[in-house]
This record gives C-alpha cells, structure tokens and sequence, in this order.
C-alpha cells in the first residue's frame, strides 16, 4: 500500500483554514440565518403546492416528457423555491456589501440547483435504488465542484493504492468502477428486455429457443458489460489472469452445483426435452411449466402451488413428459362388474359413455375389453383418448359416475367383497384330568 501522506494533510490544512475563517466571521452566522429562514419558507411553499395539486391528472394529455418533468418538479417544489430564494438573497446582498460576504448563499442556491437537475434526469430512470445511487454521487461530485474541492478530492483518493500482481487500485478506480458498473449493468437491464421482448414476439422460434436465446445474450451482454466498464478506469483484464486459478478452485468446489445447473439448463433448452407450456411428472411433482431459469425450473401445480426444480434433477432423473410430441393422452379406466351381467352389453355401454365424453377426441374410437375372470367378478379396461392432459382426474371420475348411473339403469351390479363368519353351535369339548393326592 502507498500513500502520500503530505497531499492528504495538505488538503485537510487548507480545509480546516477555509471553514475556519468563514465561521469567524459575523456574516456566516447571518447567512446560516438567511439560509435556515430560507428553508423553512420553502418547506411551507412546497407542503403548499403539493397539498394542492393532484399528481394523478398532472400533466393529462401533456406530449411524452412534459408530465415527468411537471411531476418532479412539484415533488421537489421545496427544493426549487429554495434555490430561487437563496439565488434572489445572493442578489440582494451583492448589492449591500462585498461579494465574498455572500459566498455562502450562492454555495447553497448551487447545490439546490444541482440536486434539482440531478432529480429530473434520473427521472427516467425506473429502478428506485439506481435512482438514489446516480443521485447521490452526481450531487457529492457536484457539491464538491461547487466548493472548490474536486480536484483535491480526487488527487487524495488517487494516492491510496495497493498493487496486487501488477494490478493497482485505488478508493477512486474502486469508486469510478462502482459507477460505471451501474450504469452499463442498467443499460444492459435494458437492452436485454429490448431483446427479449423481440424474440419472444417471433413466431419462428420455439418456446425453448427463445428462452435459450434471451440467456446466452443476457450474459453475452454482461460480460461485455463488465468489460467495458473495467477498460474505461484503466484496469488491464490480462492483470486478473493471477485470479484464475482461485476461481477455478472456487468453481470446482463452492460452485459446483450452480454450475450443474446451469449447464444441464443449458442442455434442456437445446435439446428441447422440455419447454415452458409442457405437463411434466417429476417424482411427485407434476404440474405445467411456467418458467424456465437459470438455475431451475417452475412447475405449477394448479393448486396454487409452485415446485422449484433444479435443472440438474431434469438432466439425472426420469421425467414424465405429457406433452412431448403431442398434447394427445390415453385415459385408462378399471372397472368390474358381478358374473350375472352380459359382457358384451358392459363393453358397450362403457365405450358409449366414453364417447360421449366432452373432452374425447372423435377420430379415435374408445376401446373396452374384459381383462379377467376374478374371484369376485368380471375386471374390465376401458381406455380413450383426450386432446389435453389438464384435468385428466376430472374426466376419468365423470365417465366413472357415467357409468355407475349406467349400470344402475341396466340393473348391473359392482363387485364388491363378502365375507361371513359362521359360528358353531355347542360346547367345545373339555378333558377332564384327575389328579390322585397320596397320604
């Protein structure tokens, strides 16, 4: 670590003198008056003006940035009147008494000024902590530029540093990167969306590319990204080159599970196995899949529930795709009935109720066939086809109910188990064992 200890107490010397002689002297206590004064007036002007004014019809009809500048302008109302007074203040003692005797309302009329310009060109800007971030610093470099002490500011922060394999960095390449990381990894945010929201409008492309084409651009662009951003303050990507082999390590171990996951990701969106839309079974999990990320899948169990499924269980385990090739799905029924009944009359009523099915799908006849002669009666199949396996439960218990109304109607009866317990009648019988005492 080096560090020029002579120009960082040379710039708090001259500091200390500056804030010195200003509170020595009478007029900085009538302009901390004039300045509080000034506040509260503004406090109660903007209070005012907002109290008045309905944010929601502000700007109606107004053409496309009108209506924001118009609404920060009344949110920072307090802000603006506060600036003017202090502006209107400066003029006026200009004309009393030395300029110098002043300096201190024209510091704060400046940095009023400048936050209000900060507030509306963050404005459009949707991210509410990004927003506080690029406001915060734009206004510290501000206020330091209005007093004088940019260039001080930044030769002290830019003469800590600490070299690491050839690698020099310092609280200002540190803070300079910190910004610039924002502001790419924010237009990237925007870029990608503008990407996606074209992919995703195209017709030609399946569900599953289009996701694997957003995420190969998305890191494509934060890569770039990073990049860039770490050019811009000078630092030379071959120096990083020494913290290869730790991330290796650390990829290896910490990581190897994310990896996993993503690769396997990856691998399920070019092979196409599975894809947002299709009904899965996944252990004991089964639902349609909502979403597909980076490290997992969504699946929605239409209860309202959602399973979280890493990638890498899709890649190792077995999976149950309904929808893989068709949304086509065969329903099997079970069924029995007692020996007295006609088989041929059940296969007939069971594969008419099957068609007459809602959902079951008209070119592919229903089929009943008699399976087994049973100890408690005739086992049928009944089994018939249905466009989509949504609800496939739900069509399975109406045809069971259309059957048993069936079978009532025809006077078929269901099987079912009997059992009697028959009890002999009498006493069981008992030897009688006598036993000879000698005296």
């Amino acid at each position: 670590m080096t560090m020029d200890m002579t120009d960082i107490l040379d710039f708090l010397h001259s500091a200390a003198r500056s804030v010195g002689a200003e509170v020595t002297s009478p007029w900085f206590y009538l302009q901390i008056g004039l300045v509080l004064a000034g506040a509260g007036i503004s406090f109660a002007t903007g209070a005012a003006i907002r109290a008045r004014t309905d944010m929601k019809t502000l700007g109606k009809g107004w053409p496309a940035p009108l209506p924001v500048v118009a609404r920060v302008l009344v949110s920072y109302s307090s802000t603006a009147v506060f600036a003017v007074l202090m502006r209107l203040t400066r003029l006026a003692m200009q004309t009393l008494t030395w300029p110098s005797r002043s300096y201190l309302l024209a510091v704060f009329a400046k940095l009023a000024l400048a936050w209000l310009v900060i507030r509306l060109v963050t404005s459009v800007i949707r991210n509410e902590f990004l927003v506080r971030l690029v406001s915060l610093s734009a206004w510290l470099v501000a206020a330091l530029s209005i007093i004088g002490q940019l260039d001080p500011t930044i030769d002290a922060l830019d003469s800590i540093s600490i070299e690491i394999g050839g690698l020099r960095l310092t609280p200002l390449v540190l803070i300079k990167l910190g910004i610039l990381l924002s502001v790419t990894l924010w237009l990237t945010n925007i870029a990608s969306n503008f990407v996606e929201s074209r992919i995703t409008r195209s017709d030609d492309l399946t569900p599953s590319i289009q996701v694997l084409l957003v995420k190969i651009i998305r890191l494509a662009l934060m890569v770039l990204a990073v990049a860039a951003a770490m050019s811009a303050v000078g630092i030379n990507l071959s120096a990083l080159a020494i913290f290869s082999g730790a991330a290796g390590v650390g990829i290896g171990f910490g990581l190897q599970k994310i990896i996993a996951n993503f690769i396997s990701g990856i691998i399920l969106l070019a092979d196409k196995s599975v894809k947002p839309g299709d009904l899965v079974t996944i252990g004991d999990s089964s639902g349609r899949i909502s979403a597909m990320k980076t490290r997992y899948i969504s699946v929605a169990a239409g209860d309202g529930r959602e399973f979280l499924i890493p990638n890498e269980d899709l890649v190792t385990q077995k999976v149950t795709n309904w929808t893989y090739t068709d949304n086509n799905t065969l329903v099997k029924v079970n069924f029995g009935t007692n020996y007295d009944a006609d088989p041929h009359l059940v296969c007939k009523l069971a594969a008419d109720i099957a068609a007459a099915s809602p959902r079951a799908i008209k070119g592919k006849p229903p089929g009943c066939i008699l399976t087994e002669f049973a100890e408690a009666g005739m086992k049928f199949s009944l089994t018939f086809w249905i466009g989509d396996p949504d609800g496939m439960d739900n069509v399975k218990s109406d045809v069971m109910l259309a059957l048993w109304d069936a079978f009532k109607r025809e006077g078929i009866r269901v099987p079912y188990p009997v059992r009697e317990l028959r009890v002999r009648s009498g006493a069981l019988p008992v030897e009688n064992t006598v036993v000879e005492v000698s005296s």
